[in-house]
């Protein structure tokens, strides 16, 4: 197969908007057929998730507000990389200041990317093991309840609605096949 028949060529690009966060972008783009259309996309700094693993065979969710869609959220452990940060530095940190643990032995699981359609944004997914709580030090003006669960409860949050996160729902995926052993725990 051809990819040549796929690509679209950047012809121009402009920014509609960049904020402290995103930065959206307006391009002309050149389809494969030579035909010219827009595409708008936010660039995005990229994040992690942490399926953080207890020594009691749960996890470690949170319980958070999300301003766009005005609701408390049940999620992984997650956060933004910062610039020149690498993402397991920043799964550290973010496990840390959220829930307060540190953990002994982390792996980087896979990438996973939420909106290919219109962000560039990509998530690394960590597994952390080998907890000990430490205290948190969240951020200025985060709140959030940390609470323990079962992949096997998770899922089931999933089927019925309690927990709609992408990056969490993905990440479970990965927890489920490893907590199960279906898949080994990369080294």
């Amino acid at each position: 197969m051809d990819d040549s028949e796929l690509i679209e060529q950047t012809v121009s690009s402009e920014p509609v908007f960049d904020g402290k966060l995103l930065h959206v972008r307006r391009d002309t783009v050149r389809m494969p057929d030579g035909h010219e259309t827009i595409r708008e996309w936010i660039a995005h700094p990229g994040a992690v998730v942490v399926i953080a693993a207890l020594d009691n065979g749960k996890f470690l969710f949170e319980r958070q507000f999300r301003y766009p869609l005005q609701r408390i959220f049940v999620e992984l452990p997650a956060g933004k990389i910062d610039p020149d940060e690498h993402p397991l530095d920043t799964a550290k940190r973010e496990l840390r200041e959220e829930t307060g643990h540190q953990a002994k032995f982390w792996r980087h699981l896979g990438t996973m990317h939420p909106c290919i359609g219109y962000s560039d944004e990509r998530i690394e997914i960590f597994w952390a093991h080998g907890l000990i709580y430490v205290g948190h030090q969240r951020d200025h003006g985060e709140h959030l309840d940390v609470i323990e669960m079962s992949v096997a409860d998770a899922i089931l949050a999933v089927r019925d609605g309690e927990i709609t996160d992408g990056k969490t729902i993905s990440a479970l995926m990965w927890a489920d096949k490893i907590d199960s052993g279906a898949w080994p725990l990369p080294e």
